[in-house]
């Protein structure tokens, strides 16, 4: 498996696997597929600092991550929100274990101070996988994200660097 910097080429599996996730999970709050455009707007908003990270295999995409902003206030400059989607036929085989190396070794590259994660309640995986890299859940906003006929819980993660 390759881990590398996404390229525009990749937009569309990175498209494909996030609405993967909207319409079968919890781990994203939007609840309608997001169309082509949308995230080729958002790749062009990330840059070196703000990357984005894809896993290949067998020259697929199965997998990538991000760092985002946190805010545009500039004394939030040195924090990022990351984000890993996987795709669902490649589950379990260590793909976001590689993601979240990458982000983070990229994170304390580029000066970034904390990375904070927003992970919906239910998502046990993402939460473990945060706290094996030394994320602590530092509070939790109650019933605030509403996806399948219900409200659900946003734990705030974050990594001190």
């Amino acid at each position: 498996m390759i881990i590398r910097k996404a390229n525009i080429d990749d937009i569309k599996r990175i498209n494909d696997i996030y609405n993967q996730a909207v319409l079968n999970t919890t781990a994203t709050i939007d609840t309608e597929p997001r169309p082509l455009e949308y995230h080729k707007k958002w790749f062009e908003a990330h840059n070196d600092r703000y990357a984005v990270f894809v896993a290949i295999e067998d020259d697929i995409v199965v997998g990538w991550a991000s760092l985002s902003i946190w805010s545009e206030k500039c004394g939030y400059r040195a924090v990022a929100e990351d984000s890993i989607y996987i795709d669902k036929s490649y589950k379990g085989r260590g793909i976001g274990d590689k993601l979240i190396k990458k982000i983070i070794e990229h994170a304390k590259e580029n000066e970034f101070h904390t990375i904070v994660a927003r992970i919906s309640e239910g998502n046990d995986v993402s939460i473990h996988l945060h706290e094996k890299y030394g994320f602590k859940i530092v509070g939790t906003l109650k019933e605030l994200g509403y996806k399948f006929n219900r409200y659900l819980d946003i734990h705030i993660l974050q990594l001190i660097l």
